[in-house]
């Protein structure tokens, strides 16, 4: 068992240094854009990243859980590399699609959309970068899989370093718009495809196996759904700010958006090397206890990490603008939401390893609807807040929904009582310290919610069902 917990440890450990990397790379170049590109430049670059977000959810179609199960559960080379031709086929193919779409239906929207007047350009120019990125993503996740995870650190962050300097290369020397960036996207996934070559060939094969691809959709689509409800809750609370309050409100809640996320600095590496490790994982003897011990170590850091981000955010934000200051207050609140999108893959394990993907969709689906209702009904009366209310509860519901109904189809040995006291007493003392900090109160009273979190862990012996072994199919 501890080989097998070195192991998520050290591919874990690896991603995380993976997005450490990538993330300093972007946040550095924020500013550097800013310096060199108009606002409304900046905005065709940012509704081009979000309209390529929204693609790349329907050339995946699911196909990425569906590869992680299969890729594991056949043990033969040849079997393995011909459900991974067929995932490619199926998204080159998508992304074949989408550019007729994109050919079609273009020129009547692009231009208002993007106000230019080669809009339609720029959206030619975002295809091509998704059929680069398609390519170089499925090698990269099976390379995951054979946890090659050097290289994939490797690769990623020579990506990242070469989107950077060529960005500022045409953005200074040749093109200062929004095309300077994506004609850097282009190249930089162009070399890094370049240097996958052996793997790209290996699996190209446009050939289609009809059971291959009948097993890849059956459990994938499902799943579709839920990523188009990801990009609704993730993108749809800054419309509702921008149409019902101000763009200045938007721009604080996407400066506390973007502080939240380094939360995924932790997370994002753990969840890379997480499916590799629990598909791998299911045949060991032991694999129950060492999921349930997974479950509580992994809720103890991201609740702790939560009550730390509250903490330190008044002093990190002295670091910007005043005009920005007023950000740091949704920031743990937002972290705590970025936690539960991520934590739900890792108590999921259930419904993929018994193909019930349908609940996640049916899950974030119904996450979705919740989140858009709250925000129609929250913002007017309670602004920023009301959006990060709504986020919290829409992950919430979704993540409580989700476990319940892994844990019916394969049972992880794990308290939901003990679980749910750590994340809501996190929860409370999260709240409380940010009302202190809003309200000048004594530092003492963030002292208290820590030693009440502390309290909790203690009471509820976490501590004890870490270290102990217990029987796989009793509480």
């Amino acid at each position: 068992m501890f080989q097998n917990l070195k192991r998520l440890g050290g591919d874990s450990l690896l991603y995380a240094l993976m997005n450490v990397g990538t993330k300093i790379i972007a946040f550095i170049m924020v500013p550097i854009y800013t310096y060199l590109l108009t606002k409304s430049e900046f905005g065709v670059v940012d509704i081009i990243d979000r309209w390529t977000s929204a693609l790349t959810f329907l050339v995946i179609l699911g196909t990425d859980s569906a590869l992680a199960f299969y890729y594991f559960e056949k043990k033969d080379e040849q079997s393995r590399r011909t459900y991974i031709q067929n995932v490619m086929n199926i998204r080159l193919l998508m992304v074949g699609c989408l550019l007729l779409i994109t050919v079609i239906a273009g020129p009547l929207f692009a231009n208002d959309l993007l106000k230019s007047e080669h809009g339609s350009y720029l959206l030619y120019l975002s295809i091509a970068i998704l059929l680069l990125d398609t390519i170089a993503a499925l090698v990269l996740t099976v390379l995951r899989y054979e946890f090659k995870t050097l290289r994939v650190v490797i690769l990623t962050v020579l990506k990242m370093l070469l989107v950077a300097v060529l960005s500022y290369f045409f953005l200074t020397r040749i093109i200062q718009s929004a095309e300077g960036i994506l004609y850097a996207r282009i190249i930089s996934g162009g070399l890094i495809v370049l240097l996958i070559a052996k793997p790209v060939i290996k699996y190209l094969s446009f050939k289609f196996d009809r059971n291959i691809l009948k097993d890849l959709l059956k459990y994938g689509l499902p799943l579709v759904p839920a990523s188009l409800a990801f990009w609704v809750i993730l993108n749809s609370s800054s419309f509702f700010l921008a149409s019902m309050k101000s763009l200045d409100e938007v721009g604080i809640y996407g400066v506390a958006t973007k502080f939240a996320t380094l939360i995924t600095l932790i997370t994002s590496g753990i969840q890379m090397a997480w499916r590799p490790y629990s598909m791998s994982l299911k045949d060991k003897p032991n694999h129950k206890e060492i999921f349930s011990k997974v479950y509580l170590i992994i809720l103890l850091m991201g609740t702790t990490g939560v009550l730390f981000v509250a903490t330190i955010m008044p002093y990190v934000f002295l670091i910007l603008e005043q005009s920005y200051y007023s950000a740091y207050q949704y920031v743990a609140l937002l972290s705590a939401a970025t936690f539960l999108n991520f934590y739900y893959l890792i108590i999921s394990v259930g419904i993929f390893f018994m193909k019930k993907t349908k609940i996640i969709s049916y899950a974030f689906a119904g996450a979705a609807v919740i989140n858009v209702i709250l925000n129609i009904i929250l913002i007017p009366s309670y602004s920023i807040w009301g959006v990060v209310a709504s986020y919290l509860i829409s992950y919430l519901a979704a993540i409580i929904y989700i476990f319940v109904k892994s844990q019916k189809l394969y049972y992880i040995p794990v308290s939901l009582w003990k679980m749910s006291a750590l994340f809501f007493v996190m929860l409370a003392g999260t709240i409380g310290i940010v009302y202190v900090q809003e309200h000048a109160l004594s530092p003492l009273y963030i002292v208290l919610a820590w030693v009440v979190y502390v309290a909790t862990v203690g009471i509820t012996r976490v501590d004890k069902d870490l270290r102990g072994t217990r029987n796989h199919e009793t509480n």
